[in-house]
């Protein structure tokens, strides 16, 4: 039985690992060809392991903070396909501290990986989506992935609020813009709640050496304890929703955020 996404070309920015790398193979199993993309060197063992590890997937690096990167990888999917159906603008980082203790160049680098990487992916891929959109009978789908820290704010948390809450109404803003235009292209936002990856213990792990007052696991434990379902999200669940944006199943959902956060947001 084919997949949903069957013959569709998706392009996933920050792939290889945690939440990117689930999106990834959700995508893949749903039948789409993947262009996984991250820093790494193509000669990186990781990054050799990807066409073993999805069916038609490829790895393609790219700094996605660079422009000459982006377009770069627009040349090489338009040189393989003509066209692109799916992007999933996920690069990003986190940065906690009070705003009186926060470096400009920090706050800066945080804006640059988690704002700026979700306009140029959209910019670069615009003209490939809009071809793909085309020939697809709802149109091609961007997914930019937020936070729940995009819709709500949390002390110490400033620059990530900010980055994420921008990321929420480009968004909408693109889905709009698109629409008004004829073209062809969905735009909709991911909002997880805290998910269990590498980058979430490294981030409680330096909230917890400034902090001196707490442990990484003790402050993980109190995120699953606060989250009504009482525990953390897994990477495959994220990447389940975003499999479904970017499907016909969410052909009438186009400047829509999407929450998956146990229910953390509802209080």
């Amino acid at each position: 039985m084919a997949g949903r996404l069957e013959g569709r070309i998706a392009l996933v920015s920050g792939g290889l690992r945690g939440i990117g790398r689930a999106i990834c193979e959700c995508l893949s199993a749903d039948g789409a060809i993947v262009y996984v993309t991250d820093l790494d060197s193509p000669d990186s063992p990781d990054a050799k392991a990807v066409a073993q590890q999805m069916p038609g997937a490829r790895y393609l690096h790219l700094d996605a903070t660079s422009e000459a990167g982006w377009l770069e990888a627009r040349a090489q999917v338009d040189r393989d396909f003509g066209r692109l159906d799916i992007l999933v603008n996920n690069v990003g980082a986190d940065l906690t501290g009070k705003v009186q203790d926060l470096k400009l160049e920090d706050w800066r680098r945080l804006i640059t990986l988690n704002l700026d990487t979700v306009f140029l992916g959209t910019k670069t891929f615009q003209p490939l989506l809009a071809k793909g959109g085309a020939s697809t009978p709802y149109g091609s789908s961007i997914v930019n992935i937020s936070s729940i820290m995009g819709l709500v704010g949390m002390g110490e948390v400033a620059a990530y609020n900010a980055s994420k809450g921008g990321v929420r109404l480009f968004s909408k803003s693109n889905a709009l813009e698109f629409a008004d235009a004829g073209i062809p292209i969905r735009v909709n936002s991911v909002h997880p709640g805290f998910v269990e990856t590498p980058l979430l213990r490294k981030g409680f792990e330096r909230w917890a050496e400034r902090d001196g007052t707490v442990t990484a696991d003790e402050l993980i434990a109190q995120m699953a304890e606060t989250t009504p379902v009482k525990r953390l999200a897994q990477p495959v669940e994220i990447g389940k929703v975003v499999a479904f944006l970017a499907s016909d199943d969410a052909s009438y959902m186009t400047g829509s955020e999407v929450v998956v956060d146990g229910g953390w947001t509802a209080r």
